[in-house]
């Protein structure tokens, strides 16, 4: 005899004869234990963090060199130089760094922006004098081959090319102009043609003058002692020293706020809405309220303009604001991609919800529900030794440390309901935004400028 089965909807799961099924209540939120972090400044200027994070038989590493642009063609031979790094040293080729990083289980990544140069990766535990020597030897003796520098020039201009045609990064370009003009931290992607223009030889002469370690961080962070780690790293890395530190890049003038610029891009079915205002730094005694009054507005799921533009009218499939920083200061962002004829419609929505934080201030309810969030994925991104040693490399640059992190789950507690008001009337207002409104401008322009408030074609 065949069993018959009977399949039930979410709802009917969901529910019983007398009603809704309860939801069971929350626990405690778990705390994690946070290490004690060593520091040391080694002579070349080079601060190195080390923190013990047993658990699984690994080192994670990150270093953080600043690495501002000095001339024009930097970002273009900024980036061959992160893509050609690991590319081969005066004792090593490419295949040689790879299979002794693969002899430990080890690999590493090389990144830039504006800012800095990053490099990233993981390994076992007793092999970090391998990653070390590895890290030392691209750091001091990178020979950047003219082979490799053509074959990344090809495959970072083709990258370049197909990334410049997606919307988020025209969006995105469009609103660094915006908010910054012409300042050195508008130039996150160089163009093709400075690309094609750039010479191995300008590539080894920047890391020469560039990649040094006055100013540079490098975070360790797994099942290691700290005191012998940051031994060995002084061993490793004592031939890398440089007579400058390295260039920080030089705080930008944080955006007034203003009209929404609209942007042309023809032929466009959607649209990009980017909102900036002012926002705080970590260090700042009301950073954590205004983290709280950003996710009820729209920092997670369950926020206020999440669901009414995604939930309720059904405009786009995701809507997020958050905090940028920058140099000096730092930013709030709010962000969606819709389609072109519920523009108007979708921009009308995120004025009146950042209205409704003024005007009717989150409740005790929202509030909780966001602390709950704000404290509980915290600790989620600090329970692996990846997110431990990414969060520290970025306090340490702040001038914060491991005792700020402790501390803010307990600053997230103490923030009342009224002090998150508070910060909405301060940030939240419309009038205290800028930004940029990227579509087709014959679709959309009409709509969007009887909303008033923009300009542009």
């Amino acid at each position: 005899m065949t069993a018959v089965t009977t399949h039930r909807t979410a709802e009917e799961i969901g529910r019983t004869p007398a009603g809704p099924r309860p939801l069971p209540a929350l626990g405690e939120t778990r705390e994690v234990p946070l290490p004690d972090v060593v520091e040391r400044t080694l002579p070349s200027g080079l601060r190195v963090l080390a923190a013990h994070r047993p658990g699984v038989p690994m080192v994670e590493v990150r270093m953080r060199v600043p690495f501002a642009a000095r001339t024009r063609e930097h970002p273009a031979v900024g980036e061959l130089l992160s893509s050609t790094l690991l590319t081969g040293t005066a004792d090593r080729d490419r295949v040689e760094i790879d299979d002794e990083l693969a002899a430990v289980g080890a690999e590493l990544g090389v990144s830039v922006d504006p800012e800095r140069l990053s490099i990233g990766g993981s390994g076992l535990a007793d092999g970090l004098p391998r990653v070390l020597g590895v890290l030392a030897d691209v750091l001091t003796s990178a020979t950047h081959p003219d082979t490799e520098v053509a074959r990344e020039r090809e495959r970072l201009a083709e990258r370049i090319a197909v990334a410049r045609a997606q919307p988020r990064t025209i969006a995105r370009e469009a609103l660094q102009r915006k908010r910054f003009g012409d300042h050195p931290i508008t130039r996150e992607m160089p163009t093709v043609e400075e690309v094609s223009a750039v010479t191995a030889e300008q590539v080894r002469a920047l890391q020469a003058a560039s990649l040094v370690p006055g100013g540079a961080i490098l975070t360790l962070v797994g099942d290691i002692d700290p005191e012998a780690a940051i031994a060995q790293v002084g061993d490793a890395l004592a031939g890398w020293t440089a007579d400058h530190p390295a260039h920080e890049l030089e705080a930008p003038s944080l955006p007034a706020a203003g009209d929404l610029q609209l942007v042309h891009r023809p032929g466009s079915v959607q649209s990009q809405l980017r909102l900036s205002g002012r926002g705080l730094r970590r260090d700042d005694d009301d950073y954590a309220t205004l983290q709280l009054a950003n996710l009820v507005f729209g920092g997670y799921f369950s926020s206020r303009w999440m669901e009414n533009i995604r939930e309720d009218k059904g405009y786009t499939y995701g809507a997020h604001s958050g905090m940028e920083f920058v140099p000096g200061g730092s930013l709030l962002g709010v962000e969606t991609d819709v389609a072109s004829d519920v523009t108007a419609a979708a921009l009308l929505e995120t004025r009146y919800e950042l209205g409704r934080m003024v005007a009717v201030p989150p409740t005790a309810d929202e509030v909780e529900a966001a602390r709950s969030y704000a404290i509980g994925s915290l600790l989620i991104s600090l329970d692996s030794q990846g997110g431990l040693a990414g969060m520290l490399t970025s306090l340490a640059a702040d001038g914060l440390d491991v005792d700020w992190l402790r501390a803010h789950p307990g600053r997230l507690t103490a923030v009342a309901a009224d002090e998150v008001a508070a910060a909405a009337l301060r940030f939240f207002a419309p009038s205290t935004f800028t930004g940029v409104v990227v579509g087709d401008a014959d679709v959309i322009g009409d709509s969007v400028r009887a909303l008033g408030g923009i300009t542009g074609p």
